[in-house]
């Protein structure tokens, strides 16, 4: 299979001030969400707090639920990182999708990052939280556009 070609995500190594603000507050979800899981503290709280100041602390179970399908080993910076790193462009690629494309995309990007059976639920986790993050007007950049 040829992989030239292909779109490149925009985020991909992008300043983490430069994302919209969907996307900022994804950032700052799943970076929290990483530090307080290598701290050995609640993650799901440390997670909660971006989204409730923004009226969508519902999708932090769902945030959260993506994150432990990969055992707590994706790579996330720190809250203060300039740029983003390790997992979490591939990340925002799967959110994105799940939010505005096919969920047979959400799933391939799910799919480059974990085995199948954790794919398939962070996919139906994913969808959980696009739904709320587009029920408040939180849109998430089209990454196929």
């Amino acid at each position: 299979m040829a992989t030239h070609g292909l779109p490149a995500w925009p985020w991909t190594a992008a300043p983490a001030d430069a994302l919209p603000p969907p996307e900022a507050l994804l950032l700052e979800g799943m970076r929290r969400w990483g530090c307080a899981n290598r701290q050995g503290r609640p993650a799901l709280a440390a997670a909660r707090l971006p989204f409730v100041t923004e009226e969508v602390g519902a999708a932090a179970p769902a945030l959260d639920a993506v994150l432990r399908a990969g055992g707590g080993h994706f790579l996330l910076a720190g809250p203060l990182a300039p740029h983003l790193e390790g997992d979490e462009p591939a990340l925002l690629l799967g959110f994105a999708l799940a939010q505005r494309g096919p969920r047979r995309e959400a799933l391939a990007a799910f799919l480059r990052l974990l085995p199948p059976a954790p794919a398939y639920a962070a996919t139906g986790a994913a969808l959980s939280l696009a739904l709320v993050f587009r029920r408040a007007g939180l849109l998430l950049t089209s990454p196929l556009r």
